[in-house]
């Protein structure tokens, strides 16, 4: 089993890594963004909470958007229907990419971290660092199940424009570029059920030594295993549209045709 997810995984990330194109720019926008953006929001506190903000939008960028689109493309691929069609528990298939998507987060965070550090006066303990650490570690699998419900779902034509439909708002509303505190009051209220704004709390309170609220993990945590269920329900139904269909007169008379005399 364990070889099996590593050439799973193998495989996901040799066709990602092949389409620079694709994930070069997901991965460089989230710190272009802060650079632009997030680094002159000031110095001390406010740059570090600037800093987790992207470093979560960053998280959802790779996990949602590129895995969302490359799943749908996929689907759409002859190569994709006959490795659903192999033998093996179906959910490697997903592990393989959420194990994929780790890395490419790794990447993007990495470039954010270095971004604020260069521009700002960040300074946190070690303690802090390693919270931020596994809240992205939290945030992308929640991400990369949320992108890949999406892309079992959606057309492959479909996908980029909604993904950008929802992802962008997700963005917005979780507070990941405004902070909450200057949100319309009608927005705020929407804001508080959204899988981002649990993402940017988780950070907030990583950076600043607080201990994560219950409520934003458990929403998290629906959040995901609504995705999940959301995938398992689409995967069921492309396993059975590959079973093969049963001949129409072993329908209407399963004992074939009786002879006449």
């Amino acid at each position: 089993m364990t070889r099996h997810l590593s050439a799973e995984t193998k495989l996901t990330l040799r066709i990602l890594f092949r389409q620079p194109g694709f994930w070069v720019p997901t991965v460089l926008f989230p710190a272009m963004l802060y650079a632009f953006f997030g680094a002159n929001s000031g110095g001390g506190a406010w740059a570090s909470h600037a800093m987790a903000s992207f470093a979560v939008y960053a998280v959802l960028g790779v996990g949602f958007f590129q895995f969302g689109v490359s799943v749908a493309q996929d689907r759409a691929s002859p190569f994709a229907t006959w490795q659903r069609s192999l033998p093996g528990p179906a959910g490697f298939l997903w592990l393989a990419r959420i194990l994929a998507s780790v890395i490419f987060v790794a990447i993007a965070v990495a470039l954010v971290v270095a971004v604020s550090l260069a521009m700002t006066d960040i300074s946190l303990p070690a303690m802090a660092w390693a919270r931020l650490a596994a809240v992205c570690l939290m945030a992308t699998v929640a991400a990369t199940i949320m992108g890949i419900a999406l892309g079992s779902v959606a057309s492959a034509r479909a996908a980029v424009p909604l993904a950008n439909l929802i992802y962008l708002p997700l963005a917005y509303l979780g507070g990941l570029w405004v902070p909450p505190m200057v949100m319309p009051g009608a927005i705020n209220a929407i804001s508080v059920w959204t899988p981002t704004r649990a993402m940017g709390e988780l950070a907030w309170a990583a950076i600043e030594g607080r201990a994560w609220a219950a409520q934003d993990l458990g929403l998290l945590a629906a959040w995901t295993l609504a995705a999940a269920a959301l995938v398992s329900v689409a995967q069921m139904r492309q396993r059975r549209a590959l079973l093969p269909a049963k001949p129409l007169q072993s329908l209407k008379n399963p004992e074939g045709p009786r002879a006449t005399h």
